[in-house]
């Protein structure tokens, strides 16, 4: 199976809508909850039903990549994602609402698969590039998704914006289907066979666990950081509004800007070596959050620092672990992003209670000290004289052309 041209592309955009629907009715949630008569601490289950959904998906739907034809996964979770979209439009009161938004969270994950239909898609030695170019996608999703979502909010509704955003998913669906191949993977098992063999994965290969066990401490340091930032932030001496509070975001811009680079990068080196790199870019950032919060463009430096680090190094683990067996990138990838997307669910968890006991040093000690952890289980196994991981056994090097087991 062979991407056409554009393909990276059209899975590029498609990601980013797609993940976008996750987080843009988050500035809307008081609006939200006048309207469905909910109280607003019930209404932050939104963001919980989308997660839960999201984490289903990668768990339920994401093995599919390797055994459906791209053209027809992508529309059809498309198609999940506008039903939930239309639903919530619709929703009278928070329990359908609540339904509506774990289908937004399923569609969403079409985000991953388009990683991995973008890696296997292409030869091996642009596999990098590729799932760097999908990644920056979903990057820009994320970044622009509270400000466009705000600001339709705004114009239109709640509601309304919901609506925009299911005919613009529409659109990704219709382009997705006339763009992507119409053929089936090579040796693609049954569903229940391929899902019930996705905890055997995880035994299996050395490789995939250390990139889950690294990939996790950054994202619960990622998402640990973004928290505790909005939670001790809103608190005296500081006292700022959501609206201030939220112009720290686009610090994340460093990292959607870092990522087509870090892509060609691990195409040239290895992705182990990326992702060291990264992690000391994003110790470095937590280094300077350490200081405190009483320098706002201190802090920026900080979040951006990191969320570069963090960025760039998830786009070169998602290939390090469809290195491993690309014809079953899918599972491989199915499990990284469940245990993945767990541990960013226990950082922002641990995030209020950090703050509460040890205040603003806690929390940015605790990130820093993820991240350098995250670190050393990427370099520490070949200081040590372990044996290399087969990811990178199984990377090409730069000017030796490789084709992909996947018939590429």
């Amino acid at each position: 199976m062979r991407l056409p041209r554009g393909g990276v592309a059209v899975l590029s955009c498609t990601a980013g809508v797609a993940l976008a629907n996750n987080y843009a009715i988050q500035p809307a949630l008081g609006d939200v909850a006048r309207d469905t008569g909910s109280s607003a601490a019930a209404i932050g289950l939104v963001t919980t039903a989308a997660l839960g959904g999201c984490i289903a998906g990668f768990a339920f739907l994401l093995p599919l990549a390797d055994r459906a034809a791209p053209r027809r996964l992508v529309a059809g979770q498309l198609a999940l994602l506008t039903a939930g979209l239309l639903l919530a439009s619709c929703a009278p009161g928070l329990g359908l609402l609540l339904l509506a938004y774990v289908m937004v969270g399923a569609g969403a994950s079409v985000s991953a698969m388009a990683s991995t239909i973008a890696g296997r898609g292409v030869p091996g030695e642009r596999r990098g590039a590729a799932v760097a170019g999908v990644a920056a996608g979903m990057s820009a999703g994320i970044l622009l998704s509270r400000l466009v979502g705000g600001a339709l909010a705004d114009a239109f509704g709640w509601r309304g914006m919901l609506l925009a955003f299911a005919g613009l998913v529409v659109v990704c669906g219709a382009i997705a289907w006339a763009r992507l191949p119409g053929e089936r993977p090579e040796g693609g098992g049954g569903y229940l066979g391929t899902v019930a063999a996705l905890p055997g994965l995880l035994r299996r290969h050395r490789a995939l666990r250390l990139a889950v066990l690294s990939g996790s401490l950054w994202y619960l340091a990622f998402s640990l950081v973004w928290v505790a930032l909005t939670v001790r932030l809103a608190q005296p001496p500081y006292g700022l509004d959501a609206a201030h509070i939220g112009l720290y975001s686009l610090a994340g811009a460093l990292g959607f800007a870092a990522l087509p680079v870090a892509g060609r990068l691990g195409d040239r080196y290895s992705p182990r070596a990326v992702i060291a790199g990264s992690m000391v870019v994003a110790a470095a950032g937590a280094g300077l959050l350490c200081t405190g919060l009483d320098r706002p463009a201190v802090t920026a430096a900080g979040l951006a620092l990191v969320d570069a680090g963090c960025f760039t190094a998830q786009a070169a683990n998602q290939t390090r672990v469809m290195s491993i067996d690309p014809a079953r990138s899918g599972s491989l990838s199915g499990v990284y992003l469940l245990l993945y997307f767990l541990a960013g669910a226990l950082g922002a968890g641990a995030a209020a209670p950090l703050v509460a006991v040890g205040g603003w040093g806690a929390a940015s000690g605790a990130v820093c000290g993820a991240l350098v952890v995250a670190g050393a289980l990427v370099v520490l196994p070949r200081w040590a004289g372990e044996p290399v991981a087969e990811t990178d056994r199984s990377m090409p090097k730069a000017g030796v052309s490789t084709s992909s087991p996947c018939g590429d």
